[in-house]
């Protein structure tokens, strides 16, 4: 089979609709420009050893959480600057505390089916590409199409926010990287998300705010975990990673649990 071979300018892959957390996000930014974990950042499966890299990346390849509101720019970059670090604990400050509720009843369906391209009001909904090749595409360099499609990502090269790395992925090796859910949405459903209606859990489900591709094993390894229980092997990152966290929380009108909030507001300390 011919490949064709198609990279969209960066301006053509991520279009910048307007999130419904702009506001709280920008407000943030503006005023100053995150114990199962302790404050220097060790996190249970996801701790690094000394040979972790900061997870930085170069220019244009990943995205401050504080300037991707509505999650269609691509990758996530650490955040390091006092104002952004400001920024971000003032952002986590204002998640709503509760305790994890019982997993009755939680079903991966009751989220939709996996990367319907229908949800409705999220970025890149309805575009004619499911939502699993919308952010390949987003976040994917040297992407490579299936003959005759501009959907269908067959190869590409990715920088792992996670693991500080970059995967040369193909296809064929499709588990190689995964589409993770920042708020996992087992961990949604035990905090509020049992109660939603259908449409809402959907947008959660296919939110590119709530979705990054990223190393696959590491993302087997998260499981449902939240970030008192899992964060990023790459330390440099784990701010950023926290604070994304919080943005979809806080979209979703979500609370998270009282360790979970301890742990975010120590990745940010400064």
């Amino acid at each position: 089979m011919t490949l064709a071979r198609r990279t969209p300018p960066r301006s053509a892959r991520r279009p910048r609709p307007l999130g419904p957390l702009l506001a709280v996000v920008l407000a943030g930014s503006l005023l100053a420009g995150c114990d199962a974990i302790d404050s220097a950042g060790s996190a249970g499966s996801g701790s690094a050893g000394s040979g972790e890299v900061d997870g930085s990346a170069p220019d244009g390849r990943s995205t401050s959480p504080l300037k991707n509101a509505d999650g269609t720019a691509p990758g996530l970059a650490p955040l390091t600057k006092d104002a952004d670090l400001a920024a971000a604990r003032e952002l986590i400050g204002t998640l709503e505390v509760k305790g994890r509720g019982p997993k009755t009843g939680y079903d991966r369906d009751e989220f939709g089916y996996a990367w319907m391209d229908s949800a409705e009001g999220v970025p890149f909904a309805r575009n004619g590409c499911d939502t699993r090749n919308d952010l390949l595409k987003r976040d994917g360099e040297q992407v490579e199409f299936r003959s005759g499609s501009d959907c269908v990502i067959v190869s590409m090269t990715l920088h792992d926010p996670y693991t500080g790395k970059d995967i040369a992925w193909k296809k064929q090796q499709a588990t190689a990287v995964q589409i993770d859910h920042l708020v996992p949405l087992s961990y949604s459903w035990q905090l509020g998300a049992a109660r939603w209606n259908e449409s809402k859990r959907e947008r959660l489900a296919n939110d590119p705010l709530n979705l990054l591709p990223v190393d696959g094993p590491t993302n087997s390894g998260k499981g449902d975990s939240g970030p008192a229980s899992w964060l990023p092997p790459s330390r440099g990152v784990r701010c950023a990673y926290v604070v994304r966290f919080a943005q979809v929380a806080l979209k979703y009108e979500m609370p998270v649990t009282a360790p979970d909030k301890r742990v975010m507001e120590a990745q940010c300390a400064g």
